[in-house]
């Protein structure tokens, strides 16, 4: 149960609905397929991985190394930690549709250049309070999942309850009444990137199966669990959007104070007060996550760096163990999207869908790696094994990971597609923006790797990897970070306390 809780928040994320609101009745389709055919072959795999002896540590980044070299262990580690830079745009464009409500600001949420300047101060605010370290987050976040995520989710839920148990009408239409997709249509089907983007990061939360209690038992009954819980809440989550949001109306970033909106006026509630309360409660709710998604994936990258991969510069952190040029490179490259994104998708329907887009195929492509690098392990390194093993032998295994990977390369093909959610109009400009972006993406970690000088690709330090109960469960098991980011200085405090201790002992 402790490990249940461990992952579920990964799939708590109220801002997701009104997208999964989009495939109406479809979503429990989407997201019976999803759970079934890759999030359970990437949960199984990677614990797999994670159980091999002195694969324990650097989580994907020492998976691929040790199966598909260091170049390609470098290139997933990049594309883990890249998908945020695109990812932060989502939540922040969600966070100033709230925002909106509170402030009745309209011009943040419709004009391009002023949502672009609100996402940029946003960003750059939280960005910069995280320079003094965790501590304050890890009090904030407390407060902000609680009061800004299931406070919001519970009343949602009622409304949705109650309106329904009413038998009013149900603003669903065309194949949306069926819990069965038009499969002739692909602008249908595009929304299943969203729903396969609410399952991914698992992978992270696999490194902690090392501490469970007979592994091969527990690990997938936690798995399974887990799954459940997502079908369940994001289900009734997304229909309690789409149920009185008809899809003409549904705006992406602001589907669920539309949906508030909608519920109070329907039962009579007649308070601005009130709307203005869930408003700022959601936009607080998102204040955490954005908040504690800013140092957890640069972990991973300083592990990199660790091993000589980057320039020296990005091996160096301030006195609170943050490592101040990478979170600030972080920054640079998320206002870099923000400026692409909003000015030329115009900050509406299309700069989000081209954002949730984008994110799922940055982290689509490290997914490709993640289960070649499983195939190798399977198929060529059959003396190397996990304490915990993917059942069904070598036969089962392929056809688990194959799965996996099937799935992964289906969302990366239809993501290209235009979502029917969106205009026509808008088609063109939607593929070109997430083709440039792919393409950008798909070159960094080969050019980075390519010019940076391979004498300095040692071993300067080894990961410390975080337990369980080192971290903050609250907190998305992707946006946690696996490791302690420890300074030089830090690390030789921490060794000579270990010879002392060894002395002591003696003694």
């Amino acid at each position: 149960m402790g490990f249940f809780a461990l992952t579920a928040t990964m799939v708590l994320d109220v801002y997701e609905y009104p997208t999964f609101a989009t495939s109406q009745l479809n979503l429990m389709f989407f997201l019976i397929v999803g759970g079934i055919l890759w999030f359970f072959p990437v949960a199984l795999c990677s614990a797999e991985m994670a159980t091999i002896p002195q694969w324990e540590k650097g989580g994907v980044f020492t998976w691929v190394s040790e199966t598909l070299g260091e170049r390609w262990g470098f290139t997933a580690i990049f594309f883990q930690w890249f998908q945020i830079t695109v990812g932060f745009v989502t939540m922040i464009y969600f966070m100033l549709s709230a925002l909106t409500e509170v402030f009745g600001w309209q011009i943040l949420d419709q004009n391009p250049v002023y949502k672009t300047l609100a996402v940029l101060a946003i960003f750059w605010l939280v960005t910069l309070s995280q320079l003094w370290g965790t501590k304050v987050t890890d009090k904030l976040i407390k407060f902000t999942f609680s009061l800004g995520v299931v406070v919001p989710a519970v009343l949602l839920l009622a409304f949705c309850i109650i309106y329904v148990a009413q038998g009013n009408p149900l603003a669903f239409s065309g194949s949306g009444r069926n819990l069965l997709p038009n499969f002739h249509d692909a602008a249908t089907l595009v929304v299943f990137v969203s729903f396969i983007l609410s399952y991914m990061g698992v992978e992270a939360s696999a490194t902690y199966s090392n501490e469970l209690k007979n592994v091969q038992r527990n690990y997938p009954i936690a798995m399974i669990m887990l799954v459940v819980f997502a079908i369940v809440i994001n289900s009734i989550g997304g229909l309690s959007v789409g149920a009185i949001i008809s899809q003409g109306d549904l705006s992406l970033s602001g589907g669920v104070m539309q949906a508030f909106d909608a519920y109070l006026v329907h039962f009579g509630i007649d308070s601005a007060i009130l709307v203005k309360i869930l408003a700022f409660l959601v936009a607080f709710g998102i204040l955490g996550e954005v908040s504690s998604w800013v140092l957890g994936p640069v972990s991973g990258l300083y592990m990199a760096a660790q091993r000589g991969l980057l320039p020296p510069l990005f091996r160096k952190t301030n006195k609170h163990e943050v490592p101040v040029p990478i979170v600030l490179l972080q920054g640079a490259l998320v206002s870099v999207w923000t400026i692409v994104l909003t000015l030329f998708g115009g900050g509406n329907n299309v700069s989000f869908q081209v954002a949730l887009s984008l994110t799922a195929v940055i982290y689509g492509l490290m997914y490709v790696i993640f289960f070649t690098s499983y195939f190798k392990l399977v198929h060529k390194m059959p003396a190397l094994k996990g304490v915990y093993q993917v059942p069904g032998k070598k036969v089962g295994k392929t056809i688990i990971a194959g799965s996996g990977m099937v799935c992964t390369i289906v969302v990366l093909g239809i993501s290209f597609v235009v979502p029917s959610s969106l205009p026509q109009a808008s088609g063109l400009t939607y593929q070109l923006m997430l083709l440039g972006g792919a393409l950008i993406t798909l070159t960094l970690p080969f050019v980075i790797y390519h010019f940076n000088d391979k004498s300095q690709h040692v071993i300067i330090h080894k990961p410390i990897h975080l337990k369980a109960t080192e971290t903050n469960w609250l907190v998305r098991p992707a946006a946690r970070g696996e490791h302690m980011i420890v300074s030089d200085e830090k690390r030789l405090r921490m060794a000579e306390q270990k010879v002392m201790q060894k002395i002591k002992t003696k003694l």
